[in-house]
């Protein structure tokens, strides 16, 4: 594992509020709809067709995902992120990855990122982290049993992380083989001796194998055009941009322990940081400060409509 001494200028922390007890006599907390009202929020747009895909989930995905996240202090968490975008990375899975990873250490946890380079040089010097290699195929399998045995993950989760297809072989959403820019964390998930959890949003990452049946049925209708990663998880969880799945998992976090996680919550901060050191968007690969084509108001927005269900319920 590295992680640089050298403190730069460093991105904008997430502070945890404390919430309150629930008053004696009020009613418990209907998880089980609240997880269900916010999968729903997250997929709302349809921007890449997940609507489509969410029949195909066990409902409460979402409260599932938190109660895995949810661990005991001390335990370590594995955040595989990063998206190839020509020579770069894109802005949707390291926002949400660094969301995550505040989120940890609010609660004790010890959290490390996982990620090829140039985003690796980018975030170790402000976050734990562990670098992937790229264009190391034949030793993959070694390398991730090296590392788990190495880090000793309680839980591995990959956010916008490209999924092997078929092939064995990374596209994006083009259907461009991107594999030679590629660093690999499928085996991370698949030797894991922990739960695993993975976020997308288009179907060509890892995770999005536990709906694999379902994406080659849509694509052969015609309403999916994309290379299904057939790489599978404990727990999926979609949404019309990767980065929103993770604030929902931090709003389902708050709701689970009463208290306010998303207190401090933006995206404006964690994407100028990141564009400002080279990441772009994935959508239009310009160094905007966007998440897949879109203003990160509406990032905002879906946090300050979450921050408003969290406080409801907590205070």
């Amino acid at each position: 594992m590295t992680n640089s001494t050298e403190h730069l200028t460093s991105p904008p922390l997430l502070k945890a509020a404390t919430g309150h007890a629930m008053p004696s006599g009020a009613l418990p907390l209907d998880f089980q709809a609240l997880s269900q009202q916010i999968e729903n929020w997250l997929v709302a747009r349809n921007l890449r067709g997940m609507q489509l895909v969410q029949p195909h989930l066990r409902p409460g995905y979402l409260l599932r995902a938190a109660r895995l996240f949810n661990l005991a202090a001390g335990s370590t968490v594995l955040i595989g992120t990063g998206f190839p975008v020509l020579n770069t990375f894109e802005t949707d899975g390291p926002v949400g990855a660094i969301a995550l990873y505040q989120c940890a250490e609010q609660l004790g946890l010890k959290p490390v990122i996982l990620c090829g380079d140039p985003l690796f040089s980018v975030l170790n010097a402000h976050y734990q982290c562990y670098p992937l290699s790229v264009n190391q195929y034949q030793h993959l399998p070694v390398i991730a049993e090296q590392a788990l045995a190495a880090l000793k993950p309680a839980l591995v989760l990959a956010i916008e992380r490209p999924g092997f297809g078929a092939n064995g072989r990374y596209n994006n959403m083009r259907g461009e083989d991107i594999s030679e820019r590629c660093a690999s964390f499928d085996f991370f998930l698949t030797q894991a001796r922990c739960p695993t959890l993975a976020i997308g949003d288009g179907g060509n990452e890892i995770g999005m194998g536990n709906v694999a049946a379902a994406l080659s049925q849509l694509s052969l209708a015609g309403q999916l055009t994309i290379t299904p990663s057939v790489t599978q998880c404990d727990e999926l969880v979609i949404a019309d941009v990767s980065n929103w799945a993770a604030w929902g998992i931090i709003a389902m976090l708050s709701l689970l322990r009463g208290q306010n996680l998303l207190a401090n919550a933006s995206v404006l901060p964690l994407l100028t940081f990141l564009v400002d050191n080279g990441c772009i968007d994935g959508v239009t690969r310009q160094p905007t400060l966007t998440e897949d084509g879109l203003p990160y108001q509406e990032g905002d927005a879906l946090i300050s409509r979450l921050q408003a269900l969290v406080t409801a319920h907590i205070t």
